[in-house]
């Protein structure tokens, strides 16, 4: 695939990185250019090494660690963690200005998804069990790329960048990240860094569950009517926005006191589910399109009679077992139960003539480029309830663990 340069730069900047990301993706180094070095039998002697790893000027930076699973006592602040290094081609480094928390970030604390994660960061199962440690939390960061691997044509040093961090990757309650170029995006103009990392995570949370998996775009969303259940949180008050963005009709359920804040997010009807049976409520309204579930427990056992039979409806849940599953039982016998799962429950719910599906997050740069325009726009703006210093951690945590959320827990990593 050839793509001119004069046809890029007539682009819009969001589109121009997007241009560029699909150049890289489809341009792959050629193996022959890698040399064994300046002896031995290299394949070309007058050709370099097609990737490289970062200056080692830094070995040791500041970060919040834990060395063991378990309660907010595991936290522990360390001068001299690791310094990540970039080890691949299309790979950036970027100086933290904000990190944010997430409730993936009490799980993870308390040990959730370890079975998983640490398969996917040893997949070979070559390193010793609690190979992990000290492992860094924190999945939103907002910063500024110091130093681009060579596959890396759409950023440059000093850009603003923010992104959402895999969980299996070190987090961002540190100095420095590393991460894929595929998974960083441009910060949106209109925000400052601690605005700005409230929202990647949630984002692309919402993003996963509304467009991969709900298939909704801002195409077909006008007047579909959509249901969120839970939506005070983060990804609740993110799907509130991106759906009004894209002209649906939102009805969400939370507690009265919330009522002020989705209202003002652009929520048309809120069902208070502290006044009575939130079903009986629910039941009384015109059927859904779709409902995303923030929430679990037993909403699903009776949300999916409020969708539109017949219809192309689908219920989305961001709450499932897949981790506990692969945690409890093992990664195959536990993956082979999760798929034994979805596929009874989709197949039950398929013959009444609604659509059961699953939802997890997906690190997507592409995907924050399409909210990075949302926002300069004035469509979507972030929700942060308390922004603490980065010595604060551990009282940031326990400001999450406390649970009713009224937006995101931002931490600010730079002090400026």
């Amino acid at each position: 695939m050839i793509i001119q340069q004069y046809s890029i730069n007539m682009l819009c900047p969001f589109k121009r990185v997007a241009c560029a990301r699909w150049v890289a993706l489809f341009h792959h180094p050629n193996p022959t250019r890698i040399s064994t070095g300046t002896g031995g039998n290299a394949l070309h002697k007058n050709t370099s090494r097609k990737f490289s790893a970062s200056a080692q000027r830094w070995t040791i930076m500041p970060a919040w660690v834990i060395d063991k699973y378990g309660n907010n006592d595991v936290l522990r602040y360390s001068t001299n963690a690791m310094f990540p290094i970039i080890n691949y081609p299309n790979e950036v480094m970027v100086k933290v200005h904000a990190a944010s928390l997430n409730p993936i970030d009490i799980s993870m604390r308390n040990g959730y998804g370890a079975a998983t994660l640490r398969m996917r960061r040893d997949p070979l199962n070559i390193n010793a069990a609690g190979n992990e440690f000290p492992l860094i939390l924190g999945r939103d960061v907002s910063g500024v790329i110091m130093e681009c691997g060579l596959d890396v044509s759409y950023f440059k040093p000093g850009d603003e960048v923010w992104a959402a961090i895999p969980p299996w990757k070190p987090g961002s309650l540190a100095e420095f990240v590393v991460l894929s170029g595929n998974e960083v995006s441009h910060r949106p103009k209109s925000l400052s860094h601690t605005q700005a990392a409230a929202l990647p995570y949630v984002a692309l949370t919402a993003w996963s569950a509304l467009v991969n998996t709900g298939g909704l775009n801002k195409d077909n969303c006008t007047g579909k009517r959509i249901l969120i259940i839970g939506a005070s949180g983060g990804v609740g008050t993110f799907s509130i926005q991106l759906m009004k963005a894209w002209g649906a009709h939102v009805t969400v359920t939370c507690s009265q006191n919330a009522e002020q804040l989705v209202k003002g997010l652009g929520a048309d009807h809120m069902v208070d589910y502290k006044a009575g049976s939130v079903e009986a409520q629910l039941r009384a309204l015109k059927p859904f399109d779709l409902i995303l579930d923030n929430v679990g427990g037993d909403t699903e056992q009776w949300a999916l009679s409020c969708l539109k039979p017949w219809s192309g409806a689908k219920y989305v849940t961001l709450v499932t077992p897949f981790m506990l599953n692969t945690d409890r039982l093992g990664i195959a016998d536990g993956m082979l139960q999760s798929g034994v799962t979805i596929g009874s429950k989709a197949l039950k719910h398929l013959c009444k003539g609604v659509h059961y599906r699953w939802a997890l997050f997906a690190p997507s740069g592409p995907a924050l480029d399409e909210v990075s325009e949302l926002v300069d726009a004035g469509k979507i703006r972030p929700v942060v309830e308390q922004v603490f210093s980065f010595s604060e951690v551990p009282q940031a945590f326990q400001k999450l663990g406390r649970g009713h959320a009224r937006g995101k827990t931002v931490i600010n990593i730079t002090g400026t």
